[in-house]
């Protein structure tokens, strides 16, 4: 209860000295009218159409709701039960003395809400669309503050204010997009009003949403998946309402008649290149199907390394479910990390061929201009020697003749 001193001073050093009181509906206020330095002067309290209620001890009012609490020559004391509004205004507290003194104290009544109620746009939502909530406190005085809640967080709504009389309606609107997360969630609506404490009212979100969907793979455990061994993959799937509805099939491709599907599981007794490729689950409800791929690569029974991709890979059907995590399985890049392997064997090797071979052109190439000078040189031996003409053709003839004599011989 929130008070406020009024002191009134009196000229001869009397004075009255009395608290604004706030109050509850229905609650107990209580009016005290205090004489400092009395000298035994009449205290009286008045109400706001100046009636009297009390005159020293005596209450000539008939309203039996006035009870005296206290009296002396220095203090009445007022008690008033079952406060109403009617009730609110001010108090009047008189000493006779001369001159008299008077001062007052006012009385607020305060009115908590009489109903808060949460109205929700749909009982059932599905996952990403807006729904409207309202709460409604009635008839309050003053007028409430409503907050909001989703879960532990606060939110943010649209209130309006409608007056009645010297009541107040207060109606605040939050629109609130959800999403699988949501569900179950409680939505708040709480009230900040000085006559009360801790009123609030919830109400909890229901949003369907389509399957999230998961492949894992139960034999082998771990290593390759070699030929000639076996494989087992279990697809699991959640959502609301449950799946009803959850089917294999091979990606782009017929499904091996060797493969076994029972249930959620998938079985492949016996490996073998053949059945590399890409396995879905799809699963779907009420609001929606989703898929979850997983990516088989049958290794060699020899092979012993891990691929330099392999592993677990997230594949969600589309950008809007990559928030939600549908989760699959997957081989995926093993095949191409072999792949990229056997592109650079083969790229070394075709590059040092090539680099052979260039190096063997050179060598004849420059083999092949040195021996032709050679040739010439022998050939046209007389004919430099000669002084002129005919000197250079008999020596042309007899060097011709002479070749058997010097003779080159050419490998």
């Amino acid at each position: 209860m929130a008070q406020q001193h009024h002191v009134l001073t009196a000229g001869d050093g009397q004075n009255l000295v009395t608290e604004d009181v706030t109050v509850v509906e229905g609650d107990v206020a209580t009016i005290s009218c205090r004489v400092k330095n009395s000298d035994d002067s009449v205290i009286q309290l008045l109400n706001p159409n100046r009636q009297t209620i009390y005159f020293r001890d005596f209450r000539p009012l008939k309203d039996s709701r006035f009870q005296l609490v206290n009296f002396s020559n220095s203090e009445l004391r007022v008690s008033l039960t079952n406060v109403s509004i009617s009730d609110e205004g001010r108090y009047f507290c008189q000493l006779y003395t001369d001159p008299p003194q008077e001062i007052y104290t006012t009385i607020t009544v305060l009115v908590p809400p009489r109903n808060l109620v949460i109205d929700i746009q749909k009982e059932i939502a599905v996952e990403g669309e807006e729904i409207e909530l309202n709460c409604t406190a009635m008839a309050s005085r003053p007028a409430t503050t409503i907050r909001w809640f989703k879960g532990n967080k606060e939110l943010t709504g649209k209130s309006e204010v409608e007056q009645w009389s010297d009541m107040y309606t207060v109606t605040s609107q939050l629109v609130l997009k959800v999403g699988r997360e949501d569900d179950g969630v409680p939505v708040i609506c709480l009230v900040d009003h000085p006559a009360v404490k801790d009123l609030q009212t919830q109400r909890y979100l229901e949003v369907m949403y389509k399957p999230q969907v998961r492949v894992s793979q139960n034999y082998p455990v771990q290593g390759l998946t070699r030929e000639g061994e076996p494989l087992e993959l279990t697809c699991a799937a959640f959502g609301k309402p449950q799946p009803t509805d959850m089917r294999w099939l091979r990606v782009d491709d017929e499904m091996p008649q060797h493969v076994v599907v029972s249930g959620s599981n998938l079985l492949i007794s016996n490996l073998n290149k053949t059945d590399n490729g890409t396995y879905r689950c799809e699963a779907s409800n009420a609001v929606g199907k989703s898929h979850a791929d997983y990516m088989l690569f049958v290794y060699d029974t020899t092979a012993t390394t891990e691929p330099a991709v392999h592993g677990f890979t997230q594949l969600p059907n589309s950008a809007e479910e990559l928030d939600y995590g549908d989760l699959s399985d997957s081989r995926a890049g093993e095949e191409g990390a072999i792949r990229s392997v056997d592109h650079a064997v083969v790229g070394g090797v075709v590059a040092v061929v090539v680099f052979a071979m260039l190096c063997l052109l050179i060598i004849l190439g420059r083999y092949f201009a040195r021996h032709k000078g050679t040739y010439f040189t022998h050939e046209a031996k007389g004919a430099d020697d000669a002084a002129d003409a005919d000197t250079a053709i008999i020596n042309a003839e007899g060097g011709q003749n002479n070749s058997e004599e010097k003779k080159e011989y050419f490998i």
